[in-house]
């Protein structure tokens, strides 16, 4: 037989066709750019939600504080119930996979509008990696992806559906310490190891803790962020009996985050679009969970290094470093406001 055919006969054999794991699979994804204003985009969107054929629960909707006003975003907080159902087996540490986001907002010279959302299939392979039933919770995330899709596909406008920066794949999701060399700056840890305990307590204390905890976050503040009065509570989210997801957000965080992202970024930067970084408005908010564990209540929140590499690793290494401070200020003042309520 021909060498040739020889080589191509194995190479037959050999191959299968390429699976999920192989695909880059952003954090977020663009799912439209509109043809209509930001405000009538916006309009469609919370009307989609209010309809009767929604499979989502609308919690929140936030008006990003933009630097400078140079553009318009806003973030919406969903939850799914068909979503929740599938993974109501699993830990109570994991419901961060469960909160939707989907944001809207301008950018290019003509402040174009455009949808995106956090990417559920790539925070279910994040937060579900150990889990023994993984397949079908990525199945069910792709299910609820879909349908945040089909109700974007309500604005009038162009459907994109491309995955958006920073991308990984999945191998990469499922053991996500970090990324290259800034992964000793998350200290090599995983979701669950960078879940930091801020206060505990007995079960029976539950409901108290999240009000206590609630209350102490709004009483907070940044340190180095004189334009910020403290933390404001965007969402309090009940997923179940045993966990409440509090989101937050505040203006010193919002302009970190676009700003950072925008500084080495070249393309859609321009004098009239100064922040490109605004597309990642759907890592907001950032949070907070309280959880029941066996006898105890406990109150957890990220390393905001290993939560910003998740979401801002596209910014570059060089933001980063620039940056070195500012993880470390968002999450001590997190943890002083809730150890003031002590």
């Amino acid at each position: 037989m021909n060498r040739v055919v020889k080589i191509a006969l194995v190479a037959l054999v050999c191959w299968a066709p390429p699976t999920l794991a192989d695909e880059n699979i952003g954090i977020f994804e663009t799912l439209l750019e509109s043809s209509v204003s930001f405000s009538e985009t916006t309009d469609a969107i919370e009307s989609a939600l209010a309809g009767a054929e929604t499979d989502f629960v609308l919690h929140a909707s936030h008006v990003v504080r933009v630097p400078d006003d140079m553009h318009q975003a806003k973030v919406y907080v969903l939850t799914s119930p068909a979503y929740a159902e599938a993974a109501a087996g699993e830990s109570a540490r994991t419901i961060s996979a469960q909160v939707l986001r989907v944001a809207v907002f301008t950018s290019g010279d003509e402040q174009k509008t455009f949808v995106n959302m956090a990417n559920p299939v790539a925070h279910a392979m994040v937060f579900y990696a150990e889990s023994r039933n993984y397949d079908s919770l990525i199945v069910a995330s792709k299910d609820v992806a879909a349908q945040i899709r089909q109700l974007v596909a309500n604005v009038p406008g162009k459907a994109v559906n491309y995955p958006a920066g920073p991308t990984r794949a999945e191998k990469k999701y499922r053991k996500f310490n970090g990324d290259g060399p800034a992964k000793m700056m998350a200290k090599w840890r995983n979701w669950q190891e960078s879940q930091l305990l801020l206060d505990e307590g007995t079960a029976g204390e539950f409901d108290a803790i999240v009000e206590k905890t609630a209350a102490a976050l709004v009483a907070g503040s940044v340190s180095d962020a004189s334009d910020s009065t403290g933390w404001e509570v965007i969402t309090q989210v009940r997923l179940r009996d045993d966990a409440v997801y509090i989101g937050l957000s505040n203006p010193y965080i919002e302009d970190k985050m676009i700003r950072i992202n925008s500084r080495f970024r070249s393309e859609g930067k321009s004098e009239l679009s100064p922040y490109p970084g605004v597309d990642h408005v759907s890592a907001l908010p950032t949070e907070v969970l309280v959880v029941k564990e066996g006898q105890e209540t406990l109150v957890l929140h990220y390393g905001q290094m290993w939560r910003m590499q998740l979401y801002f690793w596209d910014s570059g290494y060089r933001a980063f470093t620039a940056n070195v401070g500012v993880p470390g200020t968002i999450a001590n003042s997190i943890e002083d406001a809730v150890e003031a309520a002590r």
